[in-house]
This record gives C-alpha cells, sequence and structure tokens, in this order.
C-alpha cells in the first residue's frame, strides 16, 4: 500500500482562498488587460472599495531573488502591497493582543502572473520573500507619509524565533 499526506483542499473551484485571512487584512486580485501592444494592469481605483484611507505616500519597492525583507511592523500605518513583478511570497503574523486572529500566520503568494493588492494593518509583522529568479517589485501606498525624522517602522530580528515561521521551511516549523 502506497503511503503519503493527502493534499488539503487550498482553494475553490472558482481560484477563492479556504484559509482564513488575519483580521483586516485583505487580498483584491488584480485584472491584467493585453493586447498586441503590451499590458495595462490597474493598480488601485477607489470605487474597489478596499482602501478605507486615501493615497497620501507611494514607493516602489525591488528584492533580489531568494532574498527576504522584514520582519516589520508599524504601530501608526497601514501597507498597502501591491506586487507589479517578479515572484513573492508575503508572510504576515497578527501580533494584536485584541485580535480575533491574534498569533494567526499567513502566507500570500503574488506574482506577475497574479498580481494583486494586499492590505497589511498596524501591529500586523510582514516579511516579503522572492521567490522566483528575477528581481521582483512591489508599490507600498501606505496610508502615512514616511517620516524622515521618526520612522513608524519596527524591525524584529529573522533569528528571533518570535515568530512560528522559517522561510527555510515554511509554516509551523
Amino acid at each position: 500500500m502506497l503511503e503519503g499526506k493527502k493534499d488539503a483542499q487550498s482553494v475553490t473551484p472558482d481560484g477563492r482562498r479556504v484559509t482564513k485571512l488575519i483580521a483586516g487584512v485583505s487580498v483584491r486580485q488584480a485584472i491584467t488587460h493585453e493586447d498586441e501592444r503590451g499590458e495595462l494592469c490597474e493598480i488601485y481605483d477607489p470605487a474597489w472599495g478596499v482602501l478605507d484611507a486615501p493615497l497620501v505616500y507611494v514607493y516602489q519597492t525591488s528584492i533580489r531573488p531568494g532574498r527576504v525583507k522584514g520582519w516589520v511592523f508599524h504601530k501608526l500605518q497601514t501597507d498597502r502591497l501591491f506586487v507589479s513583478m517578479g515572484f513573492l511570497k508575503i508572510v504576515l503574523f497578527d501580533m494584536r493582543e485584541d485580535s480575533s486572529t491574534k498569533g494567526m500566520i499567513n502566507e500570500i503568494h503574488l506574482s506577475e502572473r497574479n498580481r494583486g493588492l494586499v492590505v497589511i494593518p498596524t501591529n500586523v509583522a510582514h516579511a516579503v520573500q522572492n521567490v522566483g529568479d528575477t528581481e521582483a517589485m512591489f508599490v507600498n501606498m501606505p496610508t502615512r507619509p514616511y517620516n524622515h525624522a521618526d520612522p513608524d517602522k519596527y524591525r524584529i530580528p529573522m533569528e528571533s524565533g518570535r515568530f512560528p515561521y522559517s522561510f527555510d521551511r515554511g509554516l509551523g516549523w
């Protein structure tokens, strides 16, 4: 008799994830329109109703293949990341004491073939890993402009052991 671990359902027949997201986190898949001239992909439209604060600051970040940026969290701002190029794994950990999803981890995979906008609330730690073999890029549209004199960015070392996650092994190490 052959043995093995059976896969659990991860998406519905229409492609929606079945795993629960951390409270306040949302993912809006983007639609890319292409023709013989190239592609157009909308990053944000107020009509979507996914952002509860206006755009006040926007920047783009790149990550080299195999590299990880994070763990970071913010006490004042919500991050709103749009993956535009490459293949990224965004890992979230809910650190909020009063959250119904305290201690929960989410892995969100987005890429140039599966673009999307992820809303990350305050006090949700996050790290982004380039899981592709080319440079990856994402745009952040945080709810507050960057304050160079007093940044709202708190770093937690990867090797801290604070989160039940390893970028070498994945969930639940």
